[in-house]
């Protein structure tokens, strides 16, 4: 499926996470603050709907090594969006996380729990490139490449390897 084709199914419909709607404004105050730019592709998605849970068909990345969580894939069950603590955690929340969890930096965080988290991993290209798409396990310092950028990895995700 095209990116396109998934962006009107990508949402769990789920209200946890949702933020208020996107608005240029906020992209822009977020930009701001990470100091990147962030993704058409992802805009795109959180233009739809701003964060939230990623439906169940879409919920894992798969990987080509082992990692902490799975044999062959990661979690992927909610997206951030761009907005207040008041909505859940939010893209703007990620220079305190990267510091908070010893990551690396340049990065946005899209999803995680402390310990496992998915990223857009700006290291290679800085600010001015599209970012790749990394799965980073603060507690080992594994990271593992996912997708060259976040349109390729929407477009490789699937369900999770287990129930």
């Amino acid at each position: 499926m095209t990116f396109d084709e998934i962006s009107t199914s990508f949402w769990s419909g789920h209200p946890y996470g949702v933020q208020p709607a996107l608005t240029e404004a906020a992209v822009a105050a977020a930009e701001r603050v990470l100091g990147l730019r962030l993704p058409t592709s992802l805009l795109d998605l959180l233009r739809l709907q701003n964060g939230g849970g990623v439906s169940v068909g879409r919920s894992a990345c798969p990987t080509t090594q082992p990692t902490s969580w799975c044999e062959d894939c990661v979690p992927f069950t909610e997206l951030m969006g761009i907005g207040t603590g008041e909505h859940g955690l939010s893209l703007t929340d990620t220079p305190y996380l990267v510091g908070e969890w010893g990551l690396p930096s340049p990065l946005v965080l899209l999803s995680g729990d402390g310990h496992c988290w998915v990223g857009l991993d700006y290291r290679s290209g800085g600010a001015a490139v599209e970012p790749a798409v990394t799965w980073f396990d603060a507690d080992s310092g594994v990271e593992v490449p996912l997708a060259a950028d976040f349109r390729t990895f929407v477009e490789g995700l699937r369900p999770p390897c287990f129930g």
